[in-house]
């Protein structure tokens, strides 16, 4: 079966990609802009990408038209595939259909730790013998790829995303994965470009919940009033929780309680020299309990988690000069942007400082429905440094400079990307942390500001 798809570098449908090839189909693809890393990924698998969406694509004559999510009607390609007549369906759709109705699957929902969670999660599997299928959103240096599918294996775990599934199926992706172990890992208000609120996206995760099966297991985090509401509305499947509050099983905690072994420390002080934060010690705590649903020990599992190495982009170590540590972290949200500084911090010594540097580029957060919340998230940060576009699909619908008055000097605001590497250039100074936090490339700026570094300071060091 040849199977073209719309979109293909991104993450869910790259992975996708990967999965449709492994499962003995004809793969191609287009896409916008056909870029790195997953490009490459496509490329080694031997898919054929083609750039852009040009109606002359349908001439391929697959079997089948694969559409993402970012493809809506106007697009060229889109719009000569309905005209034909022709077969299409969406990612999600196809997923489940094809592939994870014959998988016991592991989704990973939530707000936030999604990818992170279920690359623990899968790692925690392969660690233990079990070489899992998967299609994570993000590349773990030890799993090689973001996504894997053999047909002989029976676990499938996939990062299980509420944003809708096309733009004929405005359902949260995940409703058509049909999970079997769930975790709940957290849940609040985001993508404020297609949901009016959190009750909407309640709604979403409560569909969810409603096709798991009872011979399968809820896990989800304790406490959360947006969880609580969700699992109110009903739920017809055993259900577990995690997190200060949770329990990992019925009755007195003992040595194999594995809430009680992370909380009483044999997994925290190996989890905080790899993956900082209180929040990716819960990440942790819900991968080991959905392992244990499968029938990993949380022994096993926290033997394989002293050795996770994390995932890219996610508090990623982009280089060191002269003692000033570049990171590069996924963040976009108020709440994440909060952890991933507070984690940093607590880790910090006493004369680090640490420098914030923020893109708001994703959709909830250039809608302005958050911007309020962004002084406090960033308080932790001794500096601050925001980029913003002043116009094309990037550009904010509020005023940066306004929004983070309260931060006083500390805040600076930029809309010339040049200017605001110079900038932290110039600021920099050895033991300094330096947090880059964006939900795109923001302009490889990783590698621009290393460079500039390395010309200033390896050249006249003091």
């Amino acid at each position: 079966m040849h199977i073209h798809i719309l979109g293909i570098c991104g993450t869910f449908m790259g992975g996708l990609a990967l999965i449709a090839r492994a499962a003995g189909h004809t793969v191609t693809g287009c896409d916008a802009g056909v870029y790195p890393p997953m490009s490459t990924q496509l490329a080694e698998q031997g898919i054929d990408l083609i750039e852009g969406f040009d109606a002359d694509q349908t001439r391929l004559n697959p079997d089948l038209f694969i559409v993402g999510n970012v493809v809506s009607r106007g697009n060229p390609l889109m719009e000569a595939i309905l005209d034909q007549g022709l077969a299409y369906a969406s990612g999600p759709q196809w997923l489940g259909e094809q592939i994870l109705r014959k998988q016991h699957v592991l989704a990973v929902a939530g707000t936030h730790g999604k990818t992170t969670t279920s690359a623990m999660l899968a790692w925690i599997l392969e660690q233990t013998g079990h070489r899992p299928n998967f299609l994570v959103g993000g590349l773990a240096p030890g799993l090689e790829v973001s996504a894997r599918y053999d047909p002989g294996q029976p676990w499938f775990v996939i990062e299980a995303d509420e944003y809708d599934t096309a733009f004929f199926d405005k359902r949260s992706k995940f409703v058509h994965y049909r999970p079997r172990t769930l975790v709940l890992n957290n849940l609040e208000f985001d993508h404020a470009d297609i949901f009016p609120d959190l009750a909407a996206i309640e709604t979403q995760f409560h569909h969810l919940v409603r096709t798991v099966p009872a011979a399968g297991q809820i896990i989800r985090l304790q406490p959360s009033d947006a969880l609580d509401r969700v699992l109110a509305r009903g739920a017809w499947t055993p259900t577990i929780g995690f997190g200060p509050q949770g329990q990992w099983q019925a009755g007195p905690p003992d040595a194999d309680n594995a809430f009680d072994v992370l909380r009483n420390g044999a997994l925290m002080g190996r989890l905080e020299s790899t993956q900082a934060g209180e929040h990716n010690q819960q990440n942790a705590l819900a991968a080991i309990a959905a392992a244990n649903h499968v029938g990993v020990t949380p022994q096993a599992a926290i033997g394989a988690l002293s050795v996770f190495e994390g995932v890219r982009r996610r508090l990623e170590l982009r280089g060191v000069v002269q003692g000033i540590h570049v990171y590069d972290d996924f963040a976009h949200h108020p709440t994440a942007i909060a952890l991933t500084l507070q984690a940093v911090r607590r880790q910090a010594a006493s004369d680090q400082r640490l420098i914030a540097v923020l893109e708001p580029r994703s959709n909830t957060m250039k809608l302005g429905t958050m911007a309020r919340r962004l002084p406090a998230a960033l308080e932790p940060a001794d500096q601050v440094y925001c980029y913003s576009v002043s116009d094309g699909k990037h550009a904010l619908g509020w005023d940066a400079a306004t929004t983070l008055a309260p931060l006083g000097q500390r805040a600076h605001t930029f809309t010339d990307l040049q200017a605001l590497i110079t900038a932290l250039a110039d600021e920099a100074r050895p033991n300094d942390q330096i947090v880059i936090m964006s939900n795109g490339s923001f302009g490889d700026i990783h590698n621009k500001l290393l460079a500039t570094l390395r010309q200033r300071l390896e050249a006249h060091p003091s």
